[in-house]
């Protein structure tokens, strides 16, 4: 459908489609160690958080988690939908994230210019350096059941600059 068909105004609230991929392996959680971008460090850079990326123009969620997945860490995952969170930036355009976990199937981990991928126990996570909201996601996930819908919440920096975790 033409976007004059869509009611689109650019003075309402944008948003960036991304993806968020949270994988396991018994056991273990696959996780991305953040490296520096183009030489530019972060508050996030050296944390782990999940995989993930942008949602290219002509991909679906799912098939954008895929790519990112064997793009990022070298696997494959049987995945589905966990929720949307919606990333307030502060300015008008956000992120609109796409969380999936699944199962690993296949692969191999590789290192790439995003970060180093890792398994990581479960029962370590409070040992490694998290992204803030990936300790908050990781719980939401594992505490879903197979018939739970998907979640829907947004997240932003609180006055304080903290991050905050708002679910419907």
């Amino acid at each position: 459908m033409p976007a004059a068909e869509q009611n689109f105004n650019p003075s309402r609230y944008q948003v960036i489609p991304r993806v968020l991929i949270f994988v396991t392996r018994g056991t273990e959680i696959l996780l991305l160690k953040l490296l520096p971008r183009q030489g530019r460090v972060t508050r996030w850079t050296g944390c782990y958080n999940g995989l993930g990326g942008h949602i290219e123009r002509g991909e679906d969620a799912l098939s954008a988690a895929r790519r990112e997945l064997l793009e990022e860490a070298g696997v494959q995952a049987d995945l589905r939908l966990c929720g949307n969170l919606i990333v307030e930036t502060g300015e008008n355009i956000g992120i609109e994230l796409h969380i999936f976990s699944g199962e690993y199937l296949a692969g191999e981990l590789c290192a790439t210019e995003e970060g180093l991928p890792a398994w990581i126990p479960l029962t370590e996570l409070d040992r490694f350096p998290l992204v803030e909201d990936a300790p908050l996601l990781i719980d939401r996930i594992r505490a879903r059941q197979p018939d739970t819908p998907p979640f829907c919440g947004r997240s932003f920096l609180d006055e304080q600059g903290r991050m905050r975790l708002v679910f419907a």
